[in-house]
Parts: C-alpha cells; structure tokens; sequence
C-alpha cells in the first residue's frame, strides 16, 4: 500500500481504490522532517517532528460531490509527499464519504453532515454505513487532538460547496459557541481565504464542526466554496487564495492577515432554523434563488399543512433552502445582520 500511494502521491486515488477499509495502518517518514500516518481510508495525518503548536484537521467530502474541496485537499496532501511545502504543525485530512463520492451523490442512504456529535448511534441507531463513517471520524478527531497535551491550538476546516448559487459566493457557518469569544484572527484568516461572508450559528447542531467546537474547544468553522460542481468541471483558479492560505497555515509561514474590521467581511447571524413538518412543504421562491436573498417582513417563505410560514423580521435572508427531505429534517435558515457579535 505504502509503494502504490508514494508512486503516486494522490490520496485521491489510493482512497478510491480502498472505499471501504484499508487492509491495515502503516506509516513512514518524510526525509528527517515528518512522519506520515495512514490510519484509514481517507485519513492521513501529518506530523512533523518539530512543530510549533497547532493542530490541524482539514476535512472534505463529507458530501461526496462536494469536489472542489476535495480536489484542494489532495492538492495539498500531494505537495507536502512530493515536498514542495513541508508540514510546520500538525495535520490531519479527513476524506468524509469515499462511498459517496464513488457515486457521485451527496450521501449514499444518509446525510453524514447531521449525524455527528453523537447523532450517528441516536434513533435507529448505526443502521448504514454514513453512520458508521461518521462516528469513526469522531474517533479519528478525537485521537488527533488528545494524543497531545493540553494548551495547543486546535482548527478545524471542514469544507464543502452548496448545493445552490449564492451571492456571497464563499461563506463560513461559525458553530454556536456559548461562552467563548468568536475568533477574530480566524475570521481575518477565512476572509484572506476568499471566504468574506460569516454566519454565527445560534444554537448545537449536528454538523462536524460543531463536534470539535463543542467537545475540543477548536476554532472550527463549516467552509462554502461556491457551487457543487463534478470532478473536472471547477475552476480552481477561484481556490487560489484559499490553497495559498491553507499551504500558509500547515507550513507556519506568515500569514500576514489584516486586522479585523466588521466592514471587511459579510456578518450574519441566524435567526430561525424552519424545519419540514409535513409532506406538503413547499417553498413560495423557485429552486434557482441564490443563498442569502432577501425577503421582507411578512413575505410567506413556504407553505405546509395548511398553514403559512413569514418572515418575521424587517428583512431576512436564507440560505441552504432545501424541500426534498424527510419530514423533521431542517429546510431552510433565515438570516438577519450579525450585531453585538463578541469577537476577540
């Protein structure tokens, strides 16, 4: 396995040719300056022997045709085997969904993007394989962070593009964190990314980001890249500053950031989280409305069971719309300008 993979340093590949389990862990070194962990499919970790006190995690394909991440990541992973940049602070990426990114689908039987701080083995349990994979890169996450001592910087980036168009076209959800301060180098670093646009979150979720805020204290975000696109099809002269940034941070070179200015970036707070509560949920807007467009106070966003859902605010924004889903799961967020934010 180790021959196939150093041959042809694409992570990639060697994970697509092992969907499900690799035969076994293995590891090696990179010249005298950092070693490689391979712990499972689609998990490769980056240690170096000296680091300067950051750990890493840089997830993807969490939805699997979620591909310009993935091509990024694979980018970087290739770059620090081929060592064109070597690792300064450890790192870890996570390959989410090789199944699903075999059919080239968001998931296979389950939205993984909903199972995790322990949602996975809740309800009927760990009945699919999303469940399973999800619970295992908890695990995986947990390992990474903990095998060091305490104090260190933990981040998390989980990256993903939407389903739909938007007009802020990257954009960050910043997991609920109550208590702590939102972080304003953070926020200074995804703007340098290209992702100018900030959502606060206002209460726990199930996503992956909000695992390892909540559980490891990480500065951890959920990163839109733009559109869903196939493989081949992303113009990944849109990722430059997000991949130079992301070589910045695993390398320790200066990241050279502005300081923070609420006029520099897009700050959104969520408002309302409308979940689908009967089968005849449908929306007022067509199916091309771009994330974050407006509607004014009294405007009916959807229609179910007979009754009329409104905006509530002077105006509210949405994002992630989405009507074809089980009943229970969350159809829509609206959004309203982010004030009173406690950013340090």
């Amino acid at each position: 396995m180790l021959q196939t993979l150093m041959e042809s340093k694409d992570f990639l590949a060697f994970t697509l040719d092992n969907p499900n389990n690799i035969s076994e862990a293995f590891s090696f070194a990179i010249s005298d300056h950092t070693n490689v962990h391979v712990w499972d499919t689609g998990v490769i970790v980056f240690e170096p022997k000296i680091d300067l006190g950051k750990d890493v995690v840089l997830s993807s394909a969490v939805h699997g045709n979620e591909t310009a991440p993935i091509e990024i990541c694979n980018r970087l992973i290739k770059e620090l085997l081929d060592e064109k940049i070597v690792a300064k602070q450890r790192t870890m990426f996570l390959i989410g969904n090789p199944a699903a990114i075999h059919n080239g689908t968001r998931f296979v039987e389950e939205n993984m993007n909903r199972l995790f701080n322990g949602a996975h083995s809740k309800g009927q349990g760990l009945i699919n394989k999303e469940r399973i994979r999800a619970k295992n890169l908890e695990q995986y996450v947990d390992r990474f962070y903990t095998s060091q001592t305490d104090g260190r910087h933990r981040i998390h980036h989980d990256l993903h593009t939407a389903i739909r168009a938007s007009k802020h076209e990257k954009f960050a959800i910043y997991p609920y964190r109550p208590g702590r301060a939102y972080s304003a180098e953070q926020m200074m670093f995804l703007g340098a990314c290209g992702v100018d646009t900030i959502l606060f979150h206002h209460e726990p979720t199930t996503t992956f980001s909000y695992f390892s805020s909540e559980n490891y204290q990480a500065d951890a975000f959920t990163v839109e890249l733009g559109k869903v696109r196939p493989f081949g099809q992303n113009d990944m002269t849109r990722f430059i500053a997000t991949h130079e940034m992301l070589s910045r941070l695993i390398s320790a070179k200066p990241l050279e950031l502005d300081s923070f200015s609420e006029e520099k970036l897009n700050l959104y707070q969520v408002c309302r989280v409308i979940n689908k509560s009967y089968e005849d949920f449908e929306f007022t807007f067509a199916n091309d409305v771009e994330n974050f467009r407006s509607f004014p106070k009294g405007f009916v966003l959807a229609k179910e069971g007979g009754s009329e859902i409104k905006v509530e605010h002077e105006q509210e924004a949405i994002v992630f719309p989405i009507s074809n889903i089980p009943v229970g799961q969350r159809a829509v967020l609206t959004l309203i300008p982010a004030v009173n934010i406690n950013v340090q």
